[in-house]
């Protein structure tokens, strides 16, 4: 919501204090320097960026209008993590490998379709759990797995913003190929009238403003977010991270989960009281069937 509240300022902004010099709206309506720069910057990403980061591109800048992750995510995922620990615990860890089979049945993991449609999380626990589960790996080698999964999940995420960015470079020089070219249609004109002329030399300049404005104001901020969103939504790993191996360490659920707990930023983390609150809450009904 943010994002559109942004544009519409950058653009509002710009518009009117372009009409206060009484200039005309009409007048930067330019059909041809709009084709010129977005047919060139969208031709530009697809010969720079696979079709893979492409489509995963147009999935990020969807999400990134929607709401990130809050403290009730990670609350559930706290929860979650809690039951499964304590599952391991009271009965072994072998007693996790039926929840990670097939998840969608799992009495612990059904309880939160939010986590399992997060397909990448689902896998990088579930990978993890199966990991612990075959043995012969100590927590130090356990780890270096774990951060070696996560630095490859997180290069590959941050791709589609990088590709943004470079597009986003791209609309400076673009938008003076625009003009230029709008100069030489202009020299084709010379000899005409000079309302003519100066009409077509205002054309041109429509270009190297349409360019800079929707690089700095626009697609640079767009590339921003979507790469501050990346770094977010690792965070949601990061604490699967900490609680595994706490839990792998042979720590009890409770530590457990304050290790997962303190690696989020303040802004969504649960404090204590409200994490022992709703683990405990949670547990109760596992705790009956174990």
């Amino acid at each position: 919501m943010m994002i559109i509240v942004g544009i519409l300022v950058v653009i509002g902004s710009v518009l009117g204090g372009y009409v206060m010099h009484h200039g005309k709206i009409a007048l930067l309506n330019q059909p041809n320097e709009f084709l010129i720069i977005f047919g060139a910057a969208i031709g530009q990403l697809l010969i720079g960026t696979p079709m893979p980061t492409v489509m995963e591109l147009m999935k990020q800048m969807g999400e990134a209008m929607k709401p990130g992750l809050g403290k009730k995510d990670y609350a559930d995922l706290l929860a979650m993590l809690y039951q499964l620990f304590r599952l391991a615990q009271q009965t072994g860890i072998m007693a996790l490998e039926g929840h990670f089979e097939n998840p969608k049945e799992s009495t612990i993991l059904s309880k939160y379709p939010k986590f399992l449609s997060r397909h990448e999380s689902l896998d990088f626990l579930s990978d993890s759990i199966k990991v612990i589960i075959v043995g012969g790996m100590a927590p130090h080698d356990l780890e270096a797995l774990m951060e070696e999964d996560l630095y490859v999940h997180h290069h590959e995420a941050k791709a589609p913003s990088g590709a943004l960015a470079k597009m986003a470079d791209a609309f400076p020089g673009l938008g003076i190929v625009a003009a230029v070219l709008g100069v030489v249609i202009t020299m084709q004109a010379i000899d005409g009238p000079p309302s003519e002329i100066g009409e077509k030399v205002g054309a041109a300049l429509v270009g190297t403003f349409l360019g800079i404005l929707l690089s700095y104001g626009i697609f640079g901020p767009l590339a921003t977010i979507i790469e501050v969103r990346v770094d977010e939504e690792g965070n949601y790993e990061k604490c699967i991270k900490a609680g595994v191996l706490a839990t792998f360490k042979g720590l009890p659920p409770a530590i457990a989960i304050e290790y997962a707990r303190r690696v989020l930023p303040h802004t969504v983390r649960p404090s204590f009281e409200e994490t022992e609150k709703f683990c405990k809450a949670a547990g109760k009904p596992e705790a009956a069937a174990a």
